[in-house]
């Protein structure tokens, strides 16, 4: 059988997937290795279950991290930047970040340089999984995380540095309220965070679209706008510019419900979700940030779609993730929607103490091996794998750091547990 081998294109604003695509991968550092094996062969059996040979991924490991490192001498070598550009989508493990040495992160790295400005993170609870919280059933969310601004751009200066010393003499000379401000200047470290317009909206934009596309009831953008007033405050407004200039048809703004009729509280926020649905409209609206944490466990059920600056994400979809029982089912990914470039990943870390022994839990790289798959439109291996991780996960069959909290599990291998995924196709 003749199976195209062309490279993954970006034609006309749409991905151009062949039957025969190559996939970079990193196998990351730690147990990266053994939960990557774990879900190569989860998808491969995927493939074949449900394609037979028409549809094949080709696996082609390129170097980052540890294992680079030794054989190059290069944290993260040009050449892993250029397939995972020139194959457009790829995925990792989990990948350890130098100390003292190196490069800041790999992780923001990899976004940096390829401009990976969304970063991905859906959440939701799994039938059979021991979970904090009292009903985490009703948690279905999808986090867009802007990924190239804010804090982890690294703009920071030590304390006593010259640059931090010029920058508070430049300071005093020219905005001597602004230096007033600094409560200890001679021993201060200095860090700068950039939101801009364009870096928002374009986050914003992926996050309006995929709403619609998915047919969710409502986006939240979460922001601490109440103090930071021209970074996270503008983001909040340049949201609901977006969506009043380019998506009037489709979202209902809370800017539009009656403002002579809001008070603070739930009945109001109800009131105007009620409204957007009459309209046929998804409802944007929008909390700061410290109230998202809250109700995000009290009321999950309001939340559906969140956009948000870089650090609030980081720090909404870890905890987001340990309402549904952590970060080891979470999965993520890293997209350029303009580009079509994304890379795909564990979202958690290397654990290099259980490094070796098939106790690490596969789940989120597996689970971020059925975005991949919906990403290049091979939505029927998505669905097959992820029903088949909802019936493991049902049976009990769970790694060790899941079954420890459930009656009655049978605990299973890192590579066990794939092969009951596959057998339960």
């Amino acid at each position: 059988m003749n199976i195209s081998t062309d490279t993954i294109q970006m034609i006309n604003h749409q991905l151009s997937v062949p039957d025969l695509v190559t996939i970079p991968f990193i196998p990351g550092d730690g147990i990266g290795p053994e939960v990557t094996q774990a879900m190569q062969s989860v998808v491969t059996a995927a493939l074949t279950e449900v394609y037979g040979n028409k549809r094949q991924i080709i696996w082609k490991e390129v170097l980052a991290g540890e294992k680079a490192f030794r054989q190059t001498e290069e944290w993260l070598p040009q050449e892993t930047l250029y397939d995972f550009s020139h194959y457009m989508v790829g995925i990792k493990g989990p990948l350890s970040t130098p100390v003292g040495e190196g490069i800041r992160s790999l992780n923001v790295a990899l976004r940096k340089d390829l401009d990976l400005y969304v970063c991905l993170r859906p959440v939701r609870y799994f039938k059979g999984i021991s979970a904090p919280v009292i009903n985490p059933e009703k948690i279905d969310v999808t986090i867009f995380r802007e990924n190239t601004e804010d804090v982890y751009t690294g703009i920071e200066f030590e304390a006593d540095s010259p640059e931090t010393s010029a920058l508070l003499q430049w300071l005093q000379e020219n905005y001597p309220q602004s230096f007033g401000k600094i409560r200890f200047p001679q021993t201060v470290g200095i860090g700068i965070k950039p939101i801009s317009q364009q870096g928002s909206q374009r986050l914003l934009r992926a996050a309006i679209e995929f709403t619609i596309e998915n047919k969710k009831p409502s986006i939240t953008l979460v922001h601490k706008g109440n103090i930071m007033k021209f970074t996270e405050g503008a983001f909040r407004k340049w949201g609901y510019d977006l969506a009043e200039s380019e998506y009037k048809d489709f979202i209902y703004t809370s800017k539009q419900f009656d403002s002579t009729r809001k008070t603070f509280g739930l009945s109001v926020a109800r009131e105007e979700k009620e409204t957007a649905l009459l309209t046929g409209k998804i409802w944007m609206n929008d909390v700061i940030v410290d109230a998202a944490f809250q109700n995000l466990l009290l009321y999950p059920e309001n939340f559906s779609v969140i956009a948000t600056t870089n650090l609030n994400g980081d720090y909404l979809s870890d905890a987001l993730a340990a309402q549904v029982g952590g970060i080891g089912i979470a999965p993520g990914a890293n997209i350029n929607y303009q580009t079509g470039i994304a890379i795909f990943e564990a979202t958690h870390g290397t654990a290099p103490d259980i490094s070796g022994k098939n106790i690490a839990n596969p789940s989120s790289l597996i689970l971020s091996s059925v975005m991949m798959l919906q990403y290049i439109g091979w939505q029927e291996a998505a669905d097959l794998i992820t029903s088949a991780v909802e019936m493991t996960i049902r049976n009990g069959q769970l790694t060790p750091d899941l079954a420890q909290f459930v009656k009655n599990a049978t605990i299973v291998g890192t590579q066990e547990f794939a092969n009951a995924i596959i057998s339960n196709f």
